[in-house]
């Protein structure tokens, strides 16, 4: 009933961007699959004027579809939910369920094109770095959020959907790997991050720029990803049953070792030390002596972390210009095959 009750304002909202797309697909169908997982662009708030305080995967993602109907004209799409939370309740059975879930699609079905991720932006770019790492295809599969509730006047969640199925049916997608969608902007899932608490605006990629956009008249690419992904990847997670503890250590003026204490009495197998102070480099390597993986990563939200050849032998790995949160994600996959130092950061130097 909530829903019914914002169609008609919707509609007239994407009217003109899809009266002018539309007139540009092409005859032919794809074949896009939608797999649900929650966050802000399926959730509810009490009156459509409030953008916040409202409940996280509220909707089922099949319901979602209902007020998109237009994307019928270039897509036959059919959906699935996997979860229907906040993205903070996303953690590593949910990410291995999802990518297993989408591999087994790429062999069972073929006719799929391509795939979509309904998810929250406040972990997004983590579930779409590990899509990234572990799909074995080289069809899109595109990542999508929203940062207003599906109920929201002027809401951003159902273009965002729209346009993400219509980057998922672009031929122009194969072979770019996992692929965040918001705002009309396509990111590389390597490099897309979220910049801001609040805006819609909220993806970019730093340094590294948009792979694309989502325009009124095409899909449209500028560049390509270099790093290795999907139907390149090393990493088959068919028979992982889970994924390596690996946790992230906050450097700050007067950091305490305590951080990394704790995280060694809880059993984490990798740390990653995004920046450090002198108590926490003693306790870091402290926990290297001890067999435990550390990564060094940096806060700053962009650049490399240099590394040398006395580092590398000292047992040091640099995360290269991933930020800590992806550098997590990484090293939990590479746990899974090794952990020689020299081994890991030739796996952070490639993806």
């Amino acid at each position: 009933m909530m829903l019914n009750l914002f169609s008609n304002l919707r509609r007239l909202v994407l009217g003109s961007f899809i009266l002018l797309s539309s007139m540009t697909m092409s005859a032919s169908k794809s074949n896009i699959h939608v797999l649900g997982t929650g966050g802000t662009i399926s959730g509810a708030a009490p009156s459509p004027e409030m953008l916040s305080g409202y409940e996280s995967g509220t909707f089922p993602v099949v319901e979602l579809l209902k007020e998109v109907p237009e994307v019928s004209d270039f897509a036959r799409v059919t959906s699935e939910q996997i979860i229907n939370v906040g993205s903070g309740s996303i953690n590593g059975e949910v990410l291995l369920k999802l990518a297993n879930r989408i591999n087994k699609l790429c062999k069972e079905k073929p006719e799929i094109d391509g795939y979509v991720v309904t998810h929250g932006t406040g972990t997004l770019e983590e579930t779409a770095y590990f899509l990234n790492l572990t799909i074995l295809s080289d069809k899109p599969v595109v990542i999508v959020g929203a940062m207003r509730p599906w109920t929201a006047t002027s809401g951003d969640g159902p273009l965002n959907l729209y346009n993400a199925i219509r980057v998922a049916s672009a031929p122009e997608s194969r072979g770019k790997g996992a692929l965040i969608v918001l705002n009309d902007e396509i990111n590389s899932a390597r490099d897309g991050t979220k910049t801001d608490t609040y805006r819609v605006e909220t993806f970019n990629s730093r340094e590294y720029g948009f792979l694309g956009y989502a325009d009124p008249d095409k899909v449209v690419y500028y560049r390509k990803p270099l790093k290795r992904h999907t139907f390149q990847t090393e990493f088959d997670i068919t028979d992982v049953v889970s994924l390596p503890k690996v946790d992230i250590v906050y450097g700050y003026q007067e950091g305490s070792r305590g951080s990394v204490d704790g995280l060694v009495a809880s059993g984490s197998v990798g740390i990653i030390a995004a920046s450090r102070s002198p108590d926490i480099s003693v306790a870091l390597e402290e926990a290297q002596r001890k067999g435990i993986t550390v990564v060094r990563s940096d806060r700053k939200g962009q650049g490399r972390v240099l590394n040398s050849e006395s580092r590398l032998k000292e047992g040091t790995i640099s995360s290269d210009n991933l930020r800590p949160q992806k550098a997590r994600i990484l090293l939990q996959l590479a746990l899974t095959k090794t952990s020689e130092p020299t081994e890991i950061q030739r796996i952070f130097n490639q993806y």
